[in-house]
């Protein structure tokens, strides 16, 4: 007999993870809140952007295997992948997660497992869904199954990644382990390593907690090297020839529904005792504010009074259309509140959803005195000159990801300035 399955939230983990387990035999009933999302994957529509999820999302309904809606259905498996956000006082919001393993307690038959993809503070699955479980009457561990199994996957690789990363399995009791690494062996082809449901919820938040810290490292480096002339890049590039050295990049903040996020759970768990954490934190929060002080200083050195930035990026990661936590939104507030005059701009993002923002390049950039990228697009990398100059006022450009043909844009007559770089070539 077929499995069913029901995945409650259809974002940018849910629905790739939807089609695919419909895509290898199981049948799929998707839920989601937001009644637009719903009608357009009905109609095999997207309301995200994911590299090769349009194909597979096509063919898990013409093969029957997939059905979406508002509410959930009975199944013999229930996936949970809500957002996990935190709240202004960066303490974490679980109310989706609770909420959304409130909807599915009428739905929950005895010998059925429930699986949290989302990521979340330790203790969550202990402390938060296990209560509302017990709401079904079915003894935990025995007649009803629980587990946490984090996804591990990037923006743009997800399916490649869903397939090929090792997968991190925590249930309640050995038997929830197990029904678990099961159903995640329909496609998985990396390792699938068992452990408990909180040890596993703290894997998926150390590892983002780990690129946070050395980001914000990255992020000093690149301030002290606009002190002292060096290229933050450079160095950094020489350092990671090193066997044992791995230093990422800076930029102009941290964005994404994990690592602008999750060191945020460990704070809370134990702030006495997350002191680099929280540090990390505050520095890669300060970067937004940081890179418009900076861009700002740029007009002024101009003699610029009514100066207009067109900004280049609202995403938070390159090629992508997911604007979660992105630094470029912060960015534009400090800008706002300095007075300065933008237009935004990101060929990802099809429809407007902020002030200012414009669907033309050509718009973002006429009478702009400096272009300020904070998203590495491909577009932007491949950015000629010739394409925006003649719309300038002021041919500066501001790349705070390292993603521009410097000398090419220094040939066509611009100033060029680089996040982390005050170093005089004399090559």
């Amino acid at each position: 007999m077929t499995k069913k399955l029901c995945v409650v939230g259809l974002g940018y983990i849910g629905l790739p993870t939807a089609v695919m387990f419909a895509n290898h035999g199981l049948y799929v009933h998707g839920v989601d809140v937001n009644q637009k999302a719903v009608e357009l994957i009905k109609n095999k529509q997207l309301h995200i952007e994911e590299n090769g999820l349009q194909e597979r999302l096509e063919s898990a309904v013409d093969n029957g295997h997939f059905t979406v809606g508002t509410t959930a259905e009975e199944a013999d498996i229930f996936i949970i992948a809500v957002p996990s956000p935190i709240n202004e006082d960066k303490t974490a919001n679980l109310n989706y997660v609770r909420e959304a393993t409130k909807s599915i307690v009428p739905y929950v038959r005895k010998g059925n497992l429930v699986i949290l993809e989302s990521t979340v503070p330790p203790r969550t699955v202990e402390d938060v869904m296990l209560p509302v479980l017990k709401e079904t009457g079915l003894e935990l561990g025995s007649e009803l199954f629980v587990s946490h199994s984090p996804e591990r996957v990037i923006p743009g690789k997800v399916f490649e990644e869903l397939v090929n990363n090792d997968r991190i399995v925590g249930g309640i009791n050995e038997e929830s382990s197990r029904l678990t690494v099961e159903l995640y062996k329909t496609f998985v082809k990396g390792n699938i390593h068992v452990t408990d449901a909180t040890t596993a919820e703290m894997v998926k938040v150390i590892e983002n907690t780990y690129r946070d810290v050395n980001i914000a490292f990255a992020n000093e480096l690149a301030k002290i090297s606009e002190k002292i002339g060096v290229n933050a890049w450079e160095a950094i590039k020489l350092a990671n020839y090193h066997p044992r050295v791995n230093i990422h990049l800076p930029g102009p903040g941290v964005g994404g529904h994990c690592i602008a996020v999750d060191p945020w759970f460990l704070t809370e768990l134990q702030p006495e005792l997350a002191k680099i954490i929280s540090l990390s934190r505050h520095t890669n929060d300060s970067m937004p504010e940081y890179t418009a002080l900076k861009t700002k200083s740029l007009l002024d050195e101009k003699g610029i009074q009514h100066g207009r930035v067109a900004v280049l990026g609202l995403a938070f990661k390159g090629n992508i259309d997911d604007m979660r936590e992105s630094p470029s939104t912060d960015v534009l507030h400090h800008l706002e509140k300095l007075g300065v005059d933008y237009t935004a701009f990101d060929p990802h993002i099809k429809e407007n959803k902020i002030e200012r923002q414009t669907q033309s390049l050509d718009e973002a950039v006429a009478h702009a005195d400096v272009i300020l990228i904070l998203t590495d697009h491909n577009e932007f990398k491949e950015l000629l000159p010739s394409a925006v100059e003649n719309h300038m006022r002021t041919k500066v450009i501001f790349d705070t990801k390292n993603c521009i043909q410097r000398d090419q844009w220094k040939g066509a007559g611009f100033d060029v300035v680089l996040l982390g770089d005050s170093k005089v070539s004399t090559l």
